[in-house]
C-alpha cells in the first residue's frame, strides 16, 4: 500500500520523504489555509520535493470552471493530480481532464455507487472518506471493501485512495482490505512505529546494558 501524506507542511513532508515514507501528497483548501502559503507557491515546492503524485484541489463548482482551474494547477508540475469533488460537475471535469492525459483524484466519496461513476469517468484515484463516515456511526472500512470488490469485479484501474484517515487502525484496516493508497496526516504515519511493548522492551534492554558497563562507541 502506498503512503500519501495529507498536509501542506513542507517540513513534515521532507522528514517523512527522507525515510522513504512518502509515495505522494494530498492537499485541500483547508490544508492550504493551515499552511498560510500561496497555493501555487507551496504546491510547486511540494512537487519539487516529492516524486509521486501531488493532489491539488479545484475550488470551482461548475464543470467548465473546474476544468480551467485543473489545467492551471496541472501547469505547476508533471506530478500534479487535479482533485475534483464527486459531483456531477466534478465527474464531467474528470472525464475531460483525464482524457487530456492528466491525473485526476475524485474526492469526497461516500458511497460505492459514487466510486463506480468516478471509475467510469476515468479517475486516476477515488478518495473515500473513512473518518467522516465513522463520525455518523457508519463503518468507513465497509465502503473501502465494497469499492475494492466492484473495481476487482470489472477490472477498473482507478486506485482506491483511503482518505480521512485518523488512526493507525485505519491504516492497518485499509491495508488488509486492499486499498491501493492511504493518505494520512504526518502524525498518524509517524505513530504507526509506536507500540507500548516496544518501549518496554527497549527500556529493559537498556537497563541490562547499563549493568554490563560496556560501550559500543
Amino acid at each position: 500500500m502506498k503512503f500519501f501524506v495529507d498536509t501542506a507542511d513542507i517540513d513534515a513532508i521532507a522528514e517523512l520523504n527522507d525515510l522513504g515514507m512518502v509515495d505522494g501528497v494530498t492537499t485541500n483548501p483547508s490544508l492550504i489555509l493551515k499552511s498560510g502559503r500561496d497555493i501555487l507557491e507551496v504546491t510547486k515546492e511540494i512537487c519539487d520535493l516529492v516524486d509521486g503524485p501531488v493532489s491539488a484541489e479545484v475550488v470551482a463548482l461548475e464543470a467548465d470552471d473546474m476544468i480551467a482551474e485543473g489545467r492551471k494547477l496541472a501547469e505547476i508540475a508533471e506530478n500534479i493530480t487535479v482533485k475534483v469533488p464527486l459531483t456531477w460537475a466534478g465527474l464531467k471535469a474528470c472525464k475531460v481532464l483525464s482524457g487530456e492525459g492528466r491525473m485526476v483524484n475524485v474526492t469526497l466519496c461516500f458511497s460505492a455507487n459514487q466510486a463506480l461513476l468516478a471509475a467510469k469517468a476515468g479517475a486516476t484515484f477515488i478518495s473515500p472518506f473513512i473518518g467522516r463516515l465513522d463520525d455518523l456511526n457508519l463503518d468507513g472500512m465497509d465502503l473501502i471493501a465494497d469499492i475494492r470488490t466492484i473495481y476487482d469485479n470489472y477490472g477498473y484501474e482507478t486506485e482506491i485512495l483511503a482518505a480521512s484517515i485518523r488512526s493507525v487502525n485505519h491504516m492497518k484496516d485499509a491495508a488488509l482490505i486492499g486499498a491501493d493508497v492511504a493518505t494520512a496526516p504526518p502524525g498518524v504515519i509517524k505513530s504507526i512505529a509506536s507500540h507500548v511493548l516496544t518501549d518496554k522492551g527497549l527500556e529493559a534492554f537498556l537497563k541490562d546494558w547499563e549493568k554490563t558497563g560496556q560501550k559500543i562507541l
